[in-house]
């Protein structure tokens, strides 16, 4: 099957998103693609509770994602809004990944789990579960002939989820994003081949990239990597774009054949000091 990552520089106006949007669907449809995945935040990119409070729709009836499964429908084809910020009963908000069918129908949801609060040298602290509430169920799908095991940007840098998820089925790992510039310059390629090579699974990386009407700079670079670790398509820029790349499940078997590391990994206690 083919899949394709879509790259957007995303705002504060849904709608506006959603029109940008659009027209990288087709794009990817047009080049054959039975799966497509979208950046995190895709339909609203905040830098605060305020600008989420303004725009953020309930999950039930959302708009913009009732417009997405149409496109789903039109197109044919499985699409997968990377996340968007969903309101929550105690005023926080989940960072929500929405899968859909080529028949238009929900198929899964995920809440990101990992959140990032930090004290950084010179800088504020920043505190991400301020905002939003982490989420407590990792997540498969079936994709096609593929399994789909859902994550979210901060969330690979936490290995012990993509090994659940690829010891329950996942052979195709989606990570939506939006690195800062920095970060992603560090970290981006050699997190996400990390995640590729020890699950022996395609990983999907859809990003945001460019300056965002938030003032938020971020990274770019969507990527596909296969269960060996090789890059095999990749967008070397930070402008909206689409890519697309053909996956088989029989590189899978060969990869988790060659390094049988998740047969082979052991339960074991937590180390002790020993003197």
């Amino acid at each position: 099957m083919k899949i394709a990552a879509i790259q957007m520089q995303s705002g504060l106006d849904p709608d506006a998103n959603l029109a940008a949007l659009v027209p990288l669907l087709a794009e990817a449809k047009g080049q054959g693609a039975d799966y497509a995945l979208t950046p995190e935040v895709t339909l609203i990119f905040p830098e605060n509770r305020e600008q989420l409070r303004a725009v953020a729709a309930p999950f039930e009836n959302h708009p913009q994602l009732a417009a997405v499964g149409r496109l789903a429908k039109e197109h044919a084809m499985f699409v997968q809004i990377g996340s968007l910020p969903i309101p929550l009963e105690d005023g926080r908000f989940a960072n929500r990944s929405v899968l859909f069918g080529p028949d238009g129908t929900q198929r899964a949801t995920y809440d990101k789990i990992h959140l990032f609060d930090a004290d950084i040298a010179g800088l504020n602290a920043y505190r991400e579960s301020a905002t939003y509430r982490g989420g407590e169920q990792a997540v498969t799908a079936p994709v096609g002939d593929m399994v789909l095991g859902f994550s979210i940007c901060y969330d690979m840098r936490f290995p012990r989820l993509y090994n659940s998820l690829a010891n329950a089925g996942a052979n195709l790992i989606a990570v939506p994003a939006a690195f800062t510039v920095p970060t992603g310059q560090a970290h981006w390629h050699v997190l996400l081949r990390a995640r590729a090579i020890e699950t022996g699974s395609y990983v999907i990386a859809a990003a945001q990239g460019g300056q965002h009407e938030n003032g938020r700079a971020t990274y770019g670079h969507s990527l596909i990597v296969d269960p060996w670790g090789r890059i095999i398509a990749e967008l070397d820029h930070d402008r909206p774009g689409v890519l697309v790349a053909e996956i088989d499940p029989a590189a899978v078997t060969e990869a988790r054949g060659r390094v049988p590391a998740l047969a082979n990994a052991r339960d074991f206690s937590p180390p002790g000091l020993q003197s």
